[in-house]
């Protein structure tokens, strides 16, 4: 039985698609359930996968290739075709490593490899024992012993140049398309320079309140919670509160419009393989520190695996963006339209400063705010940045909601 394989359908947002990966070819045995082909959308990576056991009879749409929604991509014959697998198996050892293959995601083999590990040794918990990115983190964390071959896969890796047989001191260039996600990114950043009157305002944040509490309370957290107490939680939590003091901060323009929003709805700037997305916390006036932690940790761990929905990364009335977790000591983010600001964070350094008179040693966060001055004027930015930097110095405000 023949079945047409078809991109999906793409949300009103979403024009069309680009044919990103084809993870089996015509011939090759294919389970249910199990990844076919990469879609990638200005937005994110979509995946397709196998209706039902059987193989690809022919592809119609070849990698790089524009797809609309619902266009078909292959035709899929559906019948088990496993049967030969085993029978390859048993001529040659080596056909042992596409098995794996077979029953493991592209995440999932890529951090095998990165990571040196076999994935022989991990169990699936995956549809019909495919193994997950999850799974081998797991194993990675079940088996300390094995991490010592981590660093073994970048030195093999590392010397590419005499692969190519090129002599020594040769000028190489290599010229590669900007993928759909990376040329969208770098539009809408254009944008947002040429058709925005952008202002940038510093201001600095003794972090040692805040760390004081994260230590004494972070085990216990973890252990109530399930998950890591980091400074995100605090950031956004403050950012809240200083949005509903200046709502001129949280409102977008539409035109001649200026819309002001009765809600937070936040975004968290997220850096992937595939570039920089920005899924959003919704109302986290009602988030606890927990679920603002949950959330980003999902966040992050479904943007590198490509898995973040479209209606993630829609809306947001205001954006952090952290920097200092790649060690930036300070930058000037740029604006994510509509929205009228973004908080830049940074990193924590240690700093000689002047406290009642005395030089006194304190664990420093620059922070930066942009904005857009037709909406936003100078005295509001200035003041939002403030109040921040007032809750974060004593926390306490954040739970008195003073």
């Amino acid at each position: 039985m023949s079945i047409e394989i078809k991109a999906p359908t793409f949300p009103e947002s979403v024009a069309d698609g680009t044919v990103a990966t084809w993870h089996k070819q015509p011939g090759e045995a294919i389970q249910r359930d199990e990844l076919i082909v990469d879609i990638e959308t200005d937005k994110v990576v979509l995946e397709v996968v196998a209706p039902a056991n059987g193989s690809l009879k022919n592809i119609l749409k070849e990698e790089g290739d524009v797809v609309l929604s619902d266009e078909v991509l292959a035709v899929f014959v559906e019948g088990d075709v496993a049967a030969p697998a085993p029978a390859a198996a048993t001529e040659e050892a080596p056909a042992a490593e596409s098995s794996e293959d077979a029953i493991a995601g592209p995440a999932a083999r890529k951090l095998a490899d990165e990571k040196g590990i076999s994935l022989s040794d991990v169990k699936g918990t995956g549809k019909g024992g495919r193994i997950t990115k999850e799974d081998v983190q797991n194993h990675l964390k079940s088996a300390p012993a094995a991490a010592p071959a981590a660093p073994a896969a970048p030195k093999a890796a590392a010397p590419a140049a005499p692969a190519l047989n090129l002599p020594t001191g040769e000028r190489i260039e290599k010229r590669v398309p900007m993928t759909r996600l990376r040329a969208t990114i770098a539009r809408r950043l254009v944008e947002a320079q040429q058709n925005a009157a952008m202002l940038t305002t510093y201001n600095e944040v003794n972090m040692k309140p805040v760390m004081e509490l994260r230590a004494k309370y972070k085990d216990r957290f973890e252990k109530a919670h399930g998950v890591k107490l980091g400074f995100m939680s605090f950031f956004t939590k403050a950012a809240t509160e200083a949005l509903k003091r200046f709502p001129a901060v949280n409102a977008s323009i539409d035109g001649n419009d200026m819309v002001y929003h009765g809600y937070q709805d936040i975004g968290v700037a997220v850096s992937s393989d595939r570039g920089l997305v920005v899924p959003v916390l919704r109302d986290t006036d009602s988030m606890g520190l927990a679920e603002i932690e949950g959330t980003i940790a999902d966040f992050g761990k479904r943007a590198r695996d490509g898995k973040l929905g479209i209606e993630e990364m829609q809306g947001g009335t205001f954006t952090i963006s952290n920097g200092g977790i790649f060690g930036s000591l300070m930058s000037t983010p740029i604006l994510n339209p509509p929205q009228t600001a973004i908080m830049g964070m940074h990193k924590i350094q240690e700093r000689p400063m002047a406290v009642d008179g005395e030089v006194v040693i304190l664990p420093m966060m620059y922070l930066a705010l942009s904005y857009d001055h037709r909406m936003i004027d100078g005295k509001e930015a200035v003041q939002f940045l403030v109040t921040i930097k007032e809750l974060l110095e004593d926390p306490a405000r954040l739970l008195l909601d003073i």
